[in-house]
């Protein structure tokens, strides 16, 4: 426990550089994170523009996080996404054959390709260029990507923490928001609470980066950067205090009234590939599968 201790103090006195992207269409957050000594950097959660009623594609939203690279003189070395993600597509494919730098993910991608198997189970593990498990650290620089399994909102969910900064995906939301579903296949409120418990006890002055804001009731304004202390004393689900019983029936309650995601399907699809897009059929056209009476 001192060893941990001592290491998140040290990590805490290093501050990588954070540069956020919001995609309002998706509501989603991308992150650009670089050490300033060594200009070597990590693309977080990229976002793929797509529009589902034309089925057109495009890399506008990606290329701003190259301009911004190129802008610093940075290297990207990592293309990390910290999850499956269900309401975006991601521009890993885009961004890997722009910079060489492999796509990672958590090592349980596994777990959530065999929960979707009954409906897409055309994936391969080479898909992505690192898997990374629990604990697992890679290099920034002078600084270091620390993994931390926080499944719940799905089993393959990672948390990356980078210095003083935590990057949770859909773990949690802003205070007034809350925490992620959990009624993904393979997604459980016990198992979220755990992961989130676990995350909160890191240091109280640990800066936290989301994946989305959706603005909470009497907010207008989309933010995206909160902290350990924040979360532990106002997130309106699991503050201080909210034991596992009752967050579990809170969540399950209220999981229950939510809708599926508008691009959940085009999205789980496409990333449980890496981001690639499915092969062109004979007559060149590429298509999305929508499986039918199954959710």
């Amino acid at each position: 426990m001192r060893a941990r201790a001592a290491k998140c103090e040290k990590q805490l006195m290093l501050k990588p550089n954070v540069r956020a992207f919001f995609d309002e269409p998706t509501f989603t957050v991308s992150y650009l994170v670089w050490d300033g000594a060594s200009k070597r950097a990590a693309i977080i959660d990229s976002v793929l523009d797509f529009d589902i009623k034309s089925g057109r594609t495009g890399t506008d939203s990606a290329k701003k996080l190259l301009d911004a690279a190129h802008s610093e003189g940075l290297t990207i070395d990592w293309i990390l996404e910290t999850h499956a993600h269900a309401d975006h597509l991601s521009a890993a494919p885009f961004l890997k054959r722009q910079t060489g730098a492999p796509v990672v993910i958590g090592d349980h991608i596994g777990d959530v390709r065999a929960a979707f198997k009954n409906l897409f189970d055309d994936y391969d593990d080479a898909d992505f260029g690192r898997l990374v498990h629990d604990g697992e650290t890679l290099p920034l620089g002078e600084l270091s990507i620390e993994t931390i399994h926080t499944p719940g909102h799905t089993p393959a969910c990672v948390s990356y923490k980078i210095g003083d900064a935590l990057f949770v995906g859909d773990t949690l939301f802003m205070p007034d928001y809350g925490t992620a579903r959990c009624d993904f296949p393979g997604g459980d409120a016990r198992t979220l609470y755990r992961s989130i418990r676990k995350l909160l006890s890191l240091p109280s002055e640990t800066r936290i980066f989301l994946c989305h804001d959706y603005t909470a009731p009497g907010r207008d304004e989309y933010v995206w950067e909160t902290s350990v202390a924040a979360q532990r004393a106002s997130n309106v689900h699991v503050h201080d205090g909210v034991s596992e019983e009752a967050f579990v029936a809170m969540r399950e309650a209220k999981d229950k009234t939510l809708s599926t995601p508008a691009l959940m399907f085009p999205a789980i699809q496409v990333n449980l590939r890496a981001g690639e897009l499915p092969a062109a059929a004979a007559n060149g056209v590429r298509y999305l599968k929508l499986p039918l009476d199954t959710i």
